[in-house]
């Protein structure tokens, strides 16, 4: 535990399972935040399918409202919306991420791409047994929507202050970490069975890195069609992922570990 006062740290209730039988573990937490970052993950203005961009644009008001309040605390806040990096390239907050010192990674960074950034594929010999089946690309619309080249910049609800820093690339966010001493990292967004564990910034690059991993589960979405296995809602679904990344890769938390506010919910989750 960090040797920090109350009023200067961040007491965390993390959720874990067991990776043999899946059973919940709970695990009070004290990290110092000076040395947390939390990484808001494709946050787009836009999306392909009409349903993830509704449930975005209803997600990213909560959202902004944990992300002003954990850097009011003192962490440090990466926005990393993937492929949007030519809208910020005149912008300090993308200067500080390019400018950062190297600072050699203690494993190697993932190279193989998708979606236009490098990607870490399901580790084999870490995970399995994905609960839900996405290879439909997961639209959950009546009719499905066409895939298309849909977002330009982060959703304009979730600010980005002065001292935040944008990228979306892996040697970058690591430079950016090793910079500001950063041992913890929370991640945030969307989509959870996709992007949040894939993106060279995401969960499973950054437990590889080493960091102390969580993430704030009241904060994300899945792309999960109902109409696929294993034929549970949407929100069934995501819950079902949480819990896999619970078992396999990090412990979860909500964000009133740090608003002090209910954990927020769906309007459609019944």
């Amino acid at each position: 535990m960090l040797n920090v006062c109350a009023d200067d740290r961040l007491d965390l209730h993390l959720r874990s399972r067991t990776s043999i039988d899946g059973q919940e573990q709970i695990k009070t937490v004290a990290w110092n935040p000076h040395k947390t970052a939390l990484i808001v993950c494709d946050m787009w203005d836009d999306h392909w399918c009409k349903s993830a961009a509704r449930r975005v644009a209803e997600l990213a008001g909560p959202m902004n409202d944990l992300i002003n309040a954990a850097r009011a605390k003192g962490v440090f806040i990466i926005h990393a919306p993937s492929t949007t990096m030519d809208f910020y390239k005149s912008t300090p907050q993308r200067a500080r991420a390019i400018q950062a010192p190297f600072a050699q990674t203690p494993v190697p960074l993932s190279t193989e791409q998708r979606w236009g950034t490098a990607w870490c594929w399901p580790d084999p010999q870490k995970e399995h047994g994905f609960p839900i089946d996405d290879s439909d690309m997961g639209c959950d619309c009546a009719t499905k929507c066409a895939i298309r080249d849909a977002w330009k910049r982060q959703i304009a609800a979730i600010q980005i202050a002065d001292e935040d820093a944008i990228t979306d690339d892996g040697q970058e966010t690591y430079n950016l970490l090793a910079e500001h001493g950063i041992e913890n990292v929370l991640l945030m967004g969307v989509h959870l069975n996709m992007c949040v564990l894939g993106r060279p910034f995401a969960i499973r690059q950054m437990v590889k890195l080493g960091k102390n991993v969580a993430l704030i589960r009241d904060m994300t979405d899945t792309m999960y069609d109902p109409r696929m296995k294993p034929n549970v809602s949407h929100f069934q679904g995501t819950a079902l992922v949480v819990q896999h990344v619970e078992r396999f890769w990090c412990p979860s938390m909500t964000s009133s570990d740090i608003t002090g506010k209910p954990p927020f919910r769906f309007k459609d989750d019944r």
